[in-house]
């Protein structure tokens, strides 16, 4: 009797444990487990332990909550320009609802993969070569928003999609290098022309500056020789006028000064002339000595002094003033 109690007591107990078994599950850290019942959704296990009714729940899927990447594979596009060009990229996704994942699209990695590839056509064959080289950010922009869009019911967030490689066929891309560089040498000549340009209006406002500075020098130079020729005319003026009224008062040497003053002046135009090479001597010299007298004697009167007396020569036996005579 007791035997058989034993053995129930052990069935019981294994039957505990196998249930216990079939009861928990242990969900790793990244992933979310479904539950179904009866083959029906009813709940979702996070990170850890789980329970659930054995025989009548079971585990739907589990699914990886991680951000993950698929390749996009290549595909030929056409663009509007009528370019075929070839393209290929990657997508980055999450999913964020593991129930609407498993069971609101069948196969979720082909859905999206096909998802982004219509759409690379979509959004690729709108734009012309040129704009499809040079704008990849606004490319990746567009298609991250409506591929994110589309995929939204499915309970994934598609966090990046990039365009990996464009490749153009090998002659458009040889037309394209001769473009390229029939533009850079229009650049290079426009370039050019417009530095001999800058370099002929410079050099001409350099040259017109010039011109201007020296009519200005000029002028300024006929100015100041204007303004001396009217001060020596005003100095000339008034010499002659000092010089009137000194005879008109009966002074002889101030007629004497007059004509020494201008004589001289002759004589010294004779000597600078560039043709004169021989001045004939003798001039009236005793007229010179005469005058250059009258002039001291006019010196002496502006200045207030008298002249000193000639002290009366000495006669030797001689007859001859200063030579001594001879002793018998």
């Amino acid at each position: 009797m007791f035997q058989g109690a034993s053995v129930f007591v052990l069935v019981v107990l294994a039957v505990v444990v196998f249930y216990l078994l079939r009861a928990i599950r242990m969900v790793p850290q990244g992933y979310n487990y479904t539950v179904e019942r009866f083959g029906r959704y009813i709940r979702t296990l996070g990170p850890g332990l789980g329970l659930i009714v054995p025989f009548i729940d079971r585990i739907g899927a589990k699914q990886n909550m991680m951000e993950r990447v698929i390749p996009v594979p290549s595909q030929e596009v056409i663009t509007k320009d009528n370019a075929m060009v070839t393209v290929d990229g990657v997508a980055f996704y999450q999913v964020l609802d593991a129930a609407r994942a498993t069971y609101e699209v069948n196969n979720l990695e082909n859905a999206i993969i096909n998802m982004t590839m219509t759409n690379i056509r979509t959004v690729m064959g709108s734009l012309e070569l040129d704009n499809l080289l040079s704008q990849r950010d606004e490319i990746n922009h567009r298609l991250l928003s409506v591929v994110d869009k589309a995929t939204e019911p499915w309970g994934v967030k598609m966090t990046r999609i990039e365009i990996k490689d464009i490749n153009p066929p090998r002659d458009l891309v040889d037309s394209m290098a001769r473009q390229m560089k029939a533009e850079r040498e229009k650049r290079a000549s426009i370039l050019e022309a417009e530095g001999l340009r800058q370099a002929a209006i410079l050099k001409a406002e350099g040259e017109k500056q010039s011109v201007v500075l020296q009519a200005e020098g000029r002028r300024e130079a006929a100015f100041k020789d204007a303004e001396a020729r009217e001060r020596s005319a005003e100095a000339e003026a008034k010499a002659t006028e000092m010089v009137s009224n000194a005879i008109a008062s009966g002074n002889v040497q101030a007629i004497n000064y007059f004509v020494a003053n201008n004589y001289i002046k002759a004589l010294e135009t004779l000597a600078q002339s560039p043709n004169q090479k021989v001045l004939m001597m003798p001039v009236e010299a005793s007229s010179v000595i005469g005058s250059i007298a009258g002039i001291s004697e006019l010196a002496r009167e502006a200045f207030g002094t008298q002249p000193q007396p000639t002290p009366p020569a000495r006669r030797t036996g001689s007859g001859v003033p200063g030579i001594p005579s001879k002793s018998s």
